[in-house]
């Protein structure tokens, strides 16, 4: 069956969302957009302006005023600021460490929320992974996904991307996502949270080609129902 509508893929960080967002969206022929590289390109847009970016106000002015640029192609990362190709440093750690407090921004929030409907409008199938998908920017989606885990095994699959094996430095990288995920999930404008209606995906113990088959099963099986669904209401 081929799949048609909205997969979201909404989680905390190190929980491997990119690599299994991917994955689904070429399994399933579907778009990608990963709304995290966009708050991360808002991010480099403030640090480059030289902006606080715990200055809200600030803050708000300088994203709006800049122009952010994704693609929505798995295969391919294309992230710009101002024509500028920022996607290697929207991964390194000084974009990791203000990314939570320009994120919180409700005018920042707003903008990029209409920027990442405008940019799945048009997509027959589209994977969206974020931290608010399927609660805010795509609240009516066809499969609504939380993936999770143990936070340790988070810190481990962050440590490993980054090459990091010095015990210090994988801890202090534990307590930098424990960080983010305070901040992240006590913010007043759209907090980290499942949706009520998603289905939660625990990978602590899963390989992310298990996670994959999993979220495609998922998927086909909501596409089916859905399809079920507008033909009974058709007769």
């Amino acid at each position: 069956m081929q799949f048609q509508g909205q997969v979201t893929l909404d989680g905390p960080s190190g929980t491997g969302k990119s690599s299994v967002a991917r994955a689904v969206a070429v399994r399933l022929g579907a778009a990608y957009l990963d709304t995290g590289a966009m708050y991360r390109a808002a991010t480099v847009a403030v640090l480059t302006a030289g902006v606080d970016p715990e200055d809200a106000d600030a803050v708000a002015r300088t994203v709006g005023s800049a122009s952010i640029e994704v693609g929505t192609t798995a295969g391919e990362e294309r992230v710009l600021v101002d024509g500028v190709d920022v996607a290697a440093r929207i991964r390194g750690g000084e974009v990791t460490r203000a990314v939570s407090p320009v994120s919180a921004v409700p005018a920042v929030r707003r903008q990029l929320v209409d920027q990442q409907r405008a940019l799945v409008a048009g997509a027959a199938a589209v994977v969206v992974e974020g931290r608010d998908i399927g609660t805010v920017v795509l609240p009516d989606a066809t499969c609504k996904i939380y993936l999770t885990a143990a936070p340790e095994v988070r810190a481990q699959r962050r440590a490993g991307q980054l090459g990091l094996t010095d015990e210090a430095e994988v801890a202090a990288l534990a307590a930098d996502l424990r960080r983010r995920d305070e901040y992240d999930s006590s913010r007043a404008d759209s907090p980290l949270r499942p949706a009520g209606d998603a289905v939660v995906v625990d990978s602590t113990d899963l390989d992310r080609d298990a996670v994959v088959d999993r979220v495609v099963s998922l998927a086909l099986t909501a596409c089916a129902g859905a399809r079920q669904a507008a033909a009974g209401r058709q007769t």
